[in-house]
């Protein structure tokens, strides 16, 4: 990457979170220690992606050149990042390769390749992938060839010539510019593309020097008018401020990483980043936030120090004094349950293997059936990790959350002897009303519909690699008072999923355990009163249908299933860990397959 893109400072990271570039910061997707072949070349494609943006284009030119209107602008942005990416791949057969296995790997996880018409089928992705296959030659990746075959006809019969034209400018970004800006004409979006690049050139060259009359005549008139004048001019001013601030902040959840800034991208620009899971929406109102600056993901531990988490836990420990042994019980069924399935099986009535001694009596009986046999082999347990995500909201707050805590805690001790992985999350807002993401909505003189309102707060109350002995003393911070507020679900969710897709193990489980619906009084207060559900039903809808990850809820008084296919609803808190353990052992059997005909299982 660092050579590509001609930076040897270039700083490049794995993780779990959305790939990102960020001035000359990179972040890569986790690739398993195994070294998956597909797996490396999405990587190597993304890489090479980023690379290229940073080789092969001119962020100023690019601001000066782009439209105004948000569909114009989408197209101009795909299709320049079309240009960039083919710009290696018509120079380099291994990067063409690489590209291509991302594009597949995209569009094999976007929703759109199911679309059934153009109205479910974005424009700009089309055109991008039309451009791309006039540049290089190389067909559409087959993921995407449904889109590109909804919107072929229409876009060559509108710009045709305009495609053409493309190739010959692929090396020159500004020629380029101009030329998409002509296609997106064709296309019938001439009215978003605002005022032309050049002829704004020649006359901020003339306002450089204005003429002086004009003030002279200013000053000589009517003082009252020329206040009028200058009150009038101000208010333009800073409605174009507003504008412009109200441009730069609504960007999608999805495409903002937790740990990167605003202030790293070049020159205020909003950074490049890649469409990936989550973040392709077929709508115009898609989610957005006003500004992740001020979120946090953050550790148990991180949130008070180690004197105050001992006296929560022992405190935690007297509230389990009548709950303890119910869930411990529950657990221990839990237990026996996993465990059997772990053990070895019996294989009878074969033809070789092992003489079957019990069955030698019908050489007696009938002399003419023959010995039977059988045979011992190892029941497939597959390498599982399970993720327990909690609600840590105000409305938990009282015997919901110290019953969850319980479950959380047990569980994990549980799911541990069975060599299987947990890990435990929480979600909650920094504040109440907004914080400070809501002090700086007023600061920027309050612009419409600015999405989520408010400072997230995901907490890690044990990592899937901790063993619980390390970890048990972090879940007493949930008796803390003053942790518990807003709970906005639908980012809760994404976060807590992108940390499963990360781990290695064979199968993952994802438990959310709310007792509610989304709820965050300032970012409802400024958007739709569906706002955050509706973001919420999206993103369980992409995991249940697109995902590898087995996504089911337990809702506390609150009926989930409406909002999740696998979820059960239970009245009492006190009937969360009974909940918690069949819900587990019933997707452990599911898990187990059906036993070979003729076989029969023994305890070891």
């Amino acid at each position: 990457m660092r050579t590509i893109a001609e930076d040897p400072e270039m700083t490049v990271t794995f993780g779990a979170d959305q790939p990102s570039l960020a001035g000359n910061r990179c972040r890569l997707p986790q690739i398993d220690h195994e070294l998956p072949a597909k797996a490396v070349a999405v990587a190597r494609g993304l890489s090479d992606s980023f690379a290229l943006r940073l080789a092969k284009h001119d962020d100023a030119v690019h601001s000066r050149m782009q439209p105004q209107g948000d569909n114009a602008r989408a197209v101009f942005e795909s299709v320049e990042q079309a240009r960039v990416e083919s710009i290696g791949a018509r120079q380099m057969p291994g990067m063409a390769s690489n590209l291509n296995a991302m594009l597949n790997d995209r569009y094999q996880k976007s929703s759109v390749n199911q679309a059934r018409n153009r109205n479910e089928a974005p424009l700009e992705e089309a055109v991008s992938l039309i451009v791309r296959e006039r540049l290089t030659g190389q067909a559409p990746p087959q993921n995407a060839q449904l889109l590109v075959d909804l919107w072929r006809p229409w876009i060559e019969d509108k710009a045709s010539d305009e495609l053409d034209a493309l190739t010959d400018k692929i090396g020159d970004q500004t020629a380029f510019a101009r030329l998409t800006r002509d296609l997106i004409s064709a296309l019938d979006m001439g009215d978003e593309l605002g005022e032309d690049p050049d002829d704004s050139d020649s006359d901020s060259e003339e306002d450089a020097d204005p003429d002086g009359d004009q003030a002279e005549d200013q000053e000589e008139g009517d003082p009252a008018e020329a206040e009028a004048q200058s009150s009038e001019d101000a208010e333009r001013a800073e409605g174009e401020s507003e504008a412009t601030d109200q441009d730069s902040v609504e960007i999608d959840v999805d495409d903002v990483p937790d740990d990167l800034d605003a202030d790293d991208a070049p020159d205020g620009q909003e950074p490049f980043r890649p469409q990936t899971p989550f973040s392709n929406s077929l709508e115009r109102d898609a989610y957005k936030v006003f500004t992740n600056k001020f979120d946090e993901i953050i550790g148990a531990e991180d949130l008070c120090d180690a004197d105050e988490l001992t006296r929560l836990r022992n405190y935690l420990d007297k509230q389990l004094s009548s709950l303890q042994g119910v869930v411990a019980r529950l657990a221990n069924r839990l237990q026996r349950r996993l465990l059997a399935k772990q053990n070895r099986s019996w294989e009878f009535d074969l033809e070789e293997g092992m003489l079957d001694a019990g069955r030698l009596s019908r050489v007696v009986t009938d002399p003419m059936h023959p010995l039977s046999f059988k045979m011992e082999h190892d029941t497939s347990f597959r390498d599982t990790v399970v993720t327990l995500l909690l609600d840590n909201s105000g409305s938990m707050r009282g015997r919901p959350i110290t019953v969850a805590a319980t479950c959380a805690d047990i569980l994990a001790r549980t799911l541990e002897r069975c060599g299987v992985k947990v890990e435990i999350l929480g979600f909650t807002t920094r504040a109440w009303k907004g914080g400070q993401s809501r002090e700086n909505w007023l600061a920027s003189g309050k612009p419409a519909t600015p999405g989520r309102l408010n400072d997230l707060r995901h907490i890690v109350y044990k990592a899937a690699d901790t063993p619980w002995r390390r970890a048990r003393r972090n879940l007493g911070l949930m008796m803390r008072e003053g942790l518990l507020k807003e709970n906005i679900d639908g980012e809760a969710l994404i976060w807590a999923h992108a940390r499963l897709l990360a781990r290695p193990e064979q199968r993952r489980i994802l438990m959310v355990i709310s007792d509610g619906a989304p709820v965050d009084d300032s970012t409802l207060s400024v958007n739709s009163g569906n706002y955050l559900e509706k973001h919420l039903r999206q993103v369980i809808e992409e995991i249940e249908t697109r995902s590898p990850v087995e996504l089911l809820a337990i809702g506390i008084g609150h009926d989930v299933t409406r909002y999740y296919k696998r979820a059960v609803t239970i009245v009492d808190a006190e009937e969360l860990g009974g909940a918690m353990t069949d819900k587990l052992a019933e997707l452990f059997e599911d898990d187990a397959g059906t036993p070979t005909r003729g076989a029969r299982r023994r305890v070891a």
